[in-house]
């Protein structure tokens, strides 16, 4: 088994800890690790090996920090993300050293997990234009369930912000995806001038979905 196998072994092993399953029965959090590489490799074809670990990590025992842990409101919800992304990285470092990854990779794993560089790192980029794909394809359904009081200028704000994130190229993959109709409808809204949409007053913020 080389390192890069054995780094995957850990991280899976990890991950199937989630007491949260799947549609499919399956850990959560390693089905998410799955789609997130998955979309690396779509949209990234030569992603290294440390981009592919670091794309199967991004989510990495996210399940022991719940949002709860943390206050409720726009503050809380940062600190909460913040912290996710560093004990994150962390971990993930952690597993590769102990796998055999070399100092050097595991030091760009850590990077790109904490999302440090965004737009301007290539590997931390790739992860978010992932993540975001993977909320559009396979969870923006059921965000919007759990969240039916959410006016729709909210979920239109929280599309709009999904995609500012993205890379050129992922924005041409969301385009392409087959989304519920009601859902399209949405996407068409939020890409359309912001000039042309109200805006969401300050006291209706809630907390954004964790996406990434």
């Amino acid at each position: 088994m080389s390192a890069y196998e054995h780094a995957r072994h850990l991280i899976d092993v990890a991950h199937s800890a989630d007491p949260r399953r799947a549609l499919d029965g399956r850990p959560a959090e390693l089905v998410y690790g799955e789609r997130v590489e998955a979309w690396v490799l779509r949209l990234v074809p030569a992603a290294s090996p440390a981009l592919q670990l670091a794309a199967r990590a991004q989510h990495l025992e996210r399940w022991l920090v719940p949002r709860t842990s943390f206050p409720e409101g726009k503050p809380g919800y940062l600190s909460w993300r913040r912290f996710l992304y560093t004990k994150q990285a962390e971990r993930a470092r952690a597993l590769l050293l102990a796998a055999g990854i070399p100092p050097a990779e595991a030091a760009d794993v850590t990077t790109w997990v904490s999302k440090n560089g965004l737009k301007s790192n290539a590997g931390t980029q790739a992860l978010e234009d992932a993540a975001c794909l993977v909320f559009l394809e396979n969870e923006i359904q059921t965000f919007a369930a759990q969240h039916a009081d959410y006016p729709r200028e909210k979920f239109i704000d929280i599309l709009r912000k999904t995609w500012r994130k993205m890379s050129p190229a992922a924005q041409t993959a969301a385009l392409t995806l087959p989304l519920p109709p009601a859902i399209a409808t949405l996407v068409q809204a939020a890409l359309a001038p912001e000039s042309q949409q109200p805006s969401v007053p300050p006291e209706r913020h809630r907390d954004q979905p964790a996406k990434n």
